[in-house]
């Protein structure tokens, strides 16, 4: 197992459960799409950190759950993904579920951005939520209980 899968917050206090779980699954599914685990860094974060974030560097002035900034080379995935903690919880609301299984999902969300998967498009969003729930189906028990 790497150490290159690393939690950080930015002005929240939300704690990630089950790291080292956590860590296997998301390697696991990188494998699974046939690359490698680079440096890859989770920063959870405010929605107003994050909405900053979106409008300085990608000039959108919209909210939004993830964001995935790609330094990926070749085969091996790199990057840091931005976790909007309250736009993750009102999103655990309005779909009715567990804020762990919600954090699960943008995590994973952006792991398929660094493995070259895009949502622009509405056949790309489905193969996006399709790939979601197939490695949301494959988390060990555990982590789905966190």
């Amino acid at each position: 197992m790497s150490n290159k899968i690393n939690f950080f917050n930015e002005g929240v206090s939300t704690t990630i459960k089950q790291k080292i779980l956590l860590r296997k699954w998301i390697e696991q599914s990188i494998q699974a799409e046939d690359f490698n685990t680079g440096n890859i860094n989770f920063i959870l974060c405010s929605d107003q950190y994050l909405h900053e974030m979106n409008v300085k560097y990608l000039d959108h002035d919209t909210l939004t759950d993830v964001i995935t900034f790609d330094y990926s080379e070749g085969k091996t995935i790199s990057g840091d993904i931005f976790l909007g903690v309250e736009t993750i919880e009102d999103n655990s609301n309005t779909f009715s579920r567990e804020f762990v299984d919600e954090l699960h999902r943008v995590i994973i969300h952006g792991v398929l951005h660094l493995c070259k998967y895009n949502d622009k498009t509405k056949n790309e969003k489905e193969i996006m939520t399709k790939m979601e729930n197939t490695y949301l189906s494959l988390r060990p028990y555990k982590l789905r209980s966190s």
